[in-house]
C-alpha cells in the first residue's frame, strides 16, 4: 500500500471515530485504520504515534468542537446554563466517538498540554456562565450539579437507556426540561 494519503490525519481519525461510535474505543488498531485508510499499517504512526496519541487527539478535538458549541450558549441572555446544558446534550449525540473518549483518561495521554488547554477552555465557559448569574455562592456545587446532569443524561440517552421514556422526543430538548425542573430559578440572568 502507498504511504501518500491527501490528509491521513483527518483520515485516520474519522475511520477511528467511526470504530468507537459504533464497536468503542476498545476495538481501535492503528494497523485496522491505516487499512481503512488505505495507507501502510505503519503510516498512523507518523502522525499519532501510538494508539494512546490517536485517542489524546480525539479527546482534544471533542473538547475543542465541545468548546465552540458551548461559547455560543454563553453569549445568549436567558437561560444560559440550560442552554448549556442542552449543548452538551446536543454535542454527546452528534459526536458520540469523541463523546465516548473525552472522558475516559484511561485511554489517552491525559497530561498533554494540549488537551489540558482544550479541557480549560470547556470548563472555564461553564465557571464563566455560573458566575456571571450573580457570583453564585456555591458555584462549584452549581458546575458539578450541572455537568453532572447534562453528563449523565446524555449518556443515558446515547446508551439507548432513554428510549421507551422520551420516545420520538429531541434529547437535547428532553433536557431542557429536565434542567428547568432541577435548576429552577438558577438558569436565567434577571436584568
Amino acid at each position: 500500500m502507498p504511504y501518500h494519503h491527501g490528509d491521513l490525519r483527518r483520515a485516520v481519525l474519522d475511520a477511528a471515530l467511526e470504530v468507537i461510535a459504533t464497536d468503542g474505543p476498545s476495538a481501535i488498531s492503528l494497523r485496522d485504520l491505516a487499512r481503512r485508510a488505505g495507507v501502510s499499517h505503519a503510516a498512523p504512526a507518523h502522525h499519532f504515534k501510538d494508539k494512546a496519541g490517536l485517542l489524546t487527539a480525539i479527546a482534544v478535538e471533542g473538547n475543542e468542537l465541545l468548546a465552540e458549541s458551548l461559547a455560543q450558549a454563553a453569549e445568549g441572555d436567558r437561560d444560559r446554563l440550560k442552554d448549556l446544558g442542552v449543548r452538551y446534550v446536543r454535542f454527546a449525540l452528534d459526536h458520540p466517538g469523541h463523546f465516548e473518549v473525552m472522558y475516559r483518561p484511561d485511554l489517552y495521554h491525559r497530561h498533554a498540554p494540549e488537551l489540558l488547554a482544550a479541557r480549560e477552555q470547556t470548563a472555564k465557559l461553564l465557571r464563566g456562565t455560573i458566575e456571571a448569574m450573580g457570583g453564585d455562592q456555591n458555584a462549584r456545587a452549581t458546575q458539578l450539579a450541572a455537568w453532572s446532569a447534562a453528563h449523565g443524561f446524555a449518556t443515558l440517552a446515547l446508551a439507548g437507556n432513554l428510549d421507551k421514556t422520551i420516545g420520538e422526543q429531541d434529547p437535547a430538548e428532553v433536557f431542557r426540561t429536565v434542567a428547568d425542573v432541577m435548576f429552577a430559578g438558577h438558569g436565567t440572568i434577571e436584568r
